[in-house]
């Protein structure tokens, strides 16, 4: 018996009763079922005739709940290939993507949200404790270190180009264990190397942000933060080689819920915090201090406890570590890649360091003001934009892998659209509620109203850049996926060039109290600078982007997002006076429900294809419920 034969005589034995069997003496359809279950594992096997195989759709479709393992095809852009050479049924050609998407990304914008809401309240525990004065201000600014250093030394690559290069290596034999065993190697020794240089450089890493006068900031106080952080560039750094490897293998759960432990952990030493006596001083500033040893070690362990949480999983999906060392190849490609992306991450920083300059430079509390709202102004995209993003990255890596570029601008397009629909109403209602939010949460304890207040105008005047923020990491995504880390890089430069200089004119034409204002608005114009050019340049890469219909999406969400501003607007209008926090509670209730509601009821009502992924999931959590 030939081996075709054998091969189709084994799958017949094993498929369930009922099931259609297989078309007789044809080879191809045989061929079938162990290329698509062995896509995940990256068993590439040739691409037959799709003409030939396009019969036997039905039987692909039908077999699809036995097996698992196959990607879904395009976002509901229509019939075309999928990742194995096959046509999407023609019968339900959306059918396959949707359910895949919408089911990942929907679970991993649960683990967000909570994030988000956890990482939110343990910033107000904190402004509630100190103020934002000198004592947050310099907290801020150490605990932002970490993060610099990190991205400086392999963030920025680990979270553009490793997903798509560990994806690329499950072709191998090995399903790209050694691949990936080496790089953790290699990552985790830069990683402890340039976690103890930036602990000694500690003071003149500190140096770089302040230009305070005495009294607005405070530089002793600062590196004695930065030197209880600093240690969370390892464990920041673990984390991300972790979430690597489990997104690589489709596991997305544990790192979308590690940071929440990270927050609850921070919590509880924040409460720790405000019942242990005493107070932070700063003049002069002594190490031993109780509450300054009990908020910079405890804020650390909550990033070594998210670090250590994604061991289990990671051990659970099969995979082993050893020490490999040395560079194949792949790992020169890595490293050409990762020199552009650490060029992009110097550039970007170049701007952050004058932004903080300029914070610093106004009314203590700046940069504390500017952090959190911030955090504040990224909660959407946190929310929406990172769990698209995470679900969509495999697939889009896999697609440009194959050089599909039609189903990469698929993805592109399925995804600004989204991004569209969803974060432009609420970039809208969060210009008129902007106030309320910063009086509601951030009033009170040791903060006074004028200072939430400010906290709440700076967020309003940024809203606008939602959107352009969401395209811009989307876009660079998509550069990453296609092995070009230049044209990020140069955006960014372009970017900055844009920034610095607007920064500079804020001490000059704002008084010291607006001056966060101010860099709130330059931030946000940036990004509407680089979504354009980053758009302009994937059309040149790309060809025809489907722009049209992302426009049309665009203009209908404008439209409908303006109907809610106004009714927001005329909402508040009604609430009376009960006084500075509880009226701010009322109005940012009753203005975002209005808000948000009339946006999307104008969007359902204008029928907007992009927003069924969300009604539909709203629906069945309600039926569930």
């Amino acid at each position: 018996m030939r081996p075709w034969r054998q091969e189709r005589q084994r799958h017949q034995d094993s498929m369930p009763f009922g099931a259609p069997p297989l078309p007789p003496n044809d080879p191809d359809a045989t061929m079938l079922i162990p290329r698509i279950s062995g896509v995940q594992g990256g068993n590439r096997w040739p691409v037959a005739d799709p003409d030939v195989l396009r019969p036997y759709d039905a039987l692909a479709t039908r077999m699809m709940p036995r097996i698992s393992a196959s990607p879904s095809t395009s976002f509901g852009e229509g019939p075309g290939l999928d990742a194995t050479g096959f046509h999407a049924p023609v019968e339900a050609p959306e059918k396959p993507a949707a359910p895949s998407l919408a089911k990942s990304s929907s679970r991993i914008a649960i683990a967000s949200l909570i994030s988000r809401i956890t990482g939110f309240l343990w910033k107000i525990m904190l402004v509630w404790a100190v103020g934002t004065g000198v004592v947050n201000d310099s907290f801020n600014i150490a605990n932002t270190l970490p993060n610099i250093v990190f991205e400086l030394l392999l963030g920025g690559v680990l979270s553009s180009v490793v997903v798509p290069l560990l994806v690329r290596s499950q072709d191998d034999k090995d399903g790209g264990l050694a691949y990936t065993q080496r790089m953790l190697t290699v990552a985790f020794v830069l990683l402890v190397i340039g976690t103890v240089v930036a602990v000694a450089a500690a003071p003149w890493l500190t140096s770089l942000y302040l230009d305070g006068e005495p009294g607005k900031t405070s530089s002793d106080l600062t590196t004695a933060f930065a030197r209880l952080l600093l240690p969370e560039i390892l464990f920041y750094g673990l984390f991300a080689l972790l979430s690597a490897v489990l997104n690589a293998k489709q596991i997305f759960g544990p790192p979308a819920w590690a940071p929440v432990v990270n927050n609850l952990v921070v919590i509880f030493t924040l409460a720790v915090f405000m019942l242990t006596p005493g107070e932070i001083t700063f003049n002069p500033v002594e190490m031993s201090q109780p509450k300054l040893l009990l908020l910079g070690i405890g804020v650390t362990m909550g990033i070594v406890v998210q670090a250590i949480m994604l061991v289990p999983p990671l051990l659970r999906s099969g995979f082993r570590f050893k020490w490999r060392w040395g560079i194949d190849k792949r790992m020169k490609e890595f490293g050409g890649l990762a020199l552009w992306i650490l060029g992009y991450v110097a550039v970007s920083q170049i701007g952050f360091t004058v932004n903080t300059r300029v914070l610093t430079s106004g009314d203590p509390g700046g940069v504390t003001i500017y952090s959190n709202a911030w955090l504040l102004f990224q909660l959407p995209y946190g929310v929406i934009g990172v769990s698209l993003l995470t679900a969509i990255m495999p697939r889009l890596s896999r697609n440009a892998a194959d050089g599909d570029t039609r189903k990469v601008v698929a993805d592109l397009s399925y995804a600004s659209r989204i991004s569209t629909v969803m974060l432009v109403p609420i970039a809208a209602v969060m210009s008129v509620i902007g106030t309320s939010v910063g009086v509601a949460l951030f009033s009170g304890g040791e903060n006074s109203t004028a200072e939430a207040s400010r906290l709440g105008e700076a967020l309003a005047i940024s809203a606008f850049g939602l959107l352009p923020y969401a395209l811009v990491m989307l876009q660079l995504r998509v550069f990453y996926a296609m092995k070009d880390a230049r044209t990020p890089t140069l955006i960014m430069v372009v970017m900055t060039l844009v920034k610095i200089p607007l920064l500079y004119l804020c001490p000059v034409l704002l008084s010291d109290q607006n001056i966060v204002l101010g860099a709130m608005m330059v931030n946000s114009l940036t990004f509407v600078v680089g979504a354009i050019m980053g758009q302009v340049w994937l059309w040149v890469s790309l060809g025809n982007l489907r722009s049209k219909r992302v426009l049309g999406v665009i203009l209908f969400t404008v439209v409908a997002s303006g109907l809610g501003v106004l009714a927001a607007v005329a909402a508040g209008w009604v609430v009376p006076d009960f006084g500075e926090r509880l009226t701010a509670w009322i109005k940012l209730i009753l203005q975002g429900i209005v808000g948000l509601g009339v946006s999307f009821g104008v969007l359902a009502l204008l029928r907007v294809d992009e927003l069924s992924p969300a009604t539909k999931r709203i629906t069945r959590l309600i039926k569930r419920g």
